[in-house]
């Protein structure tokens, strides 16, 4: 999200994006690219498009772009044409992931990155630039511990972090973006059901197009052979059976 200021203060006072305003935004981030209207969707599912896809709106004061290739381990290394139009604006990234427990977010103030924070129980602290935001220090300090529940008859194993990733994430995703994905809405949180998005599809030079990866995925289905099933007989051999 590019800002003029607070962003959940202005996220609270927009109205419907106006398409041609975010359609420019759009060719101006994606130099080169084949920009292409689809559906929309809404800030709250909008956030994780399919690949391809870029959901996005740009009113006067504030922008919104969800894009999976902006998701990167390293928010620093965020490509440099899109850092440098934060120019005179706040810059927000905010990402994460549930299957891996991943968070990622960054804040870059007039070009220049402020804080970064990326990590995952998986693979530890990945980036870790500037100082901890108001909203991070009961995390640092100890005061929220990951809450782990253990299968039953198994020891707990220690979590890999002092504190669980996502639970940080949403903390950080209300008070950098002023809205929730998972948890209790607080009563000033911006309703991002009601933002809505436009959709494009997005086709930057040298990407392969997401239609013929996804043909060429289910040609490689057709192609392939029926799966076998087999069983155990009390020899220990393995018998073939017609299914499950």
């Amino acid at each position: 999200m590019y800002a003029d200021g607070d962003v959940p203060g202005l996220l609270r006072r927009v109205g419907a994006a106006d398409l041609d305003r975010t359609a420019i935004m759009m060719r101006r981030l994606y130099p080169g690219g084949e920009i292409e209207e689809c559906e929309g969707s809404n800030l709250y599912d909008g956030v994780y498009p399919p690949k391809g896809t870029a959901y996005a709106a740009s009113w006067p004061g504030v922008d919104v772009i969800g894009d999976q290739t902006v998701m990167i381990d390293a928010p620093s290394q965020l490509p440099e044409h899109l850092a440098a139009a934060s120019a005179g604006r706040r810059l927000v990234l905010h990402a994460m992931h549930s299957v891996v427990d991943w968070l990622a977010f960054a804040v870059w103030k007039d070009r220049r990155l402020v804080r970064s924070l990326s990590l995952s129980p998986d693979s530890g602290i990945i980036e870790n630039i500037g100082e901890p935001l108001p909203f991070e220090l009961p995390y640092w300090a100890g005061d929220r511990p990951a809450d782990i529940v253990s299968w039953s008859g198994e020891e707990e194993e220690p979590f890999a972090l002092p504190f669980h990733p996502l639970e940080l994430g949403e903390d950080a995703l209300r008070a950098l973006c002023g809205f929730i994905q998972e948890g209790y809405p607080e009563p000033d949180d911006v309703d991002a059901d009601n933002i809505r998005l436009h959709g494009f599809h997005v086709r930057v030079p040298h990407e392969p197009d997401p239609a013929e990866q996804e043909a060429e995925l289910r040609r490689a289905v057709e192609i392939t052979d029926p799966p076998r099933f087999y069983s155990l007989g009390p020899d220990g051999s393995l018998i073939e059976r017609d299914g499950l």
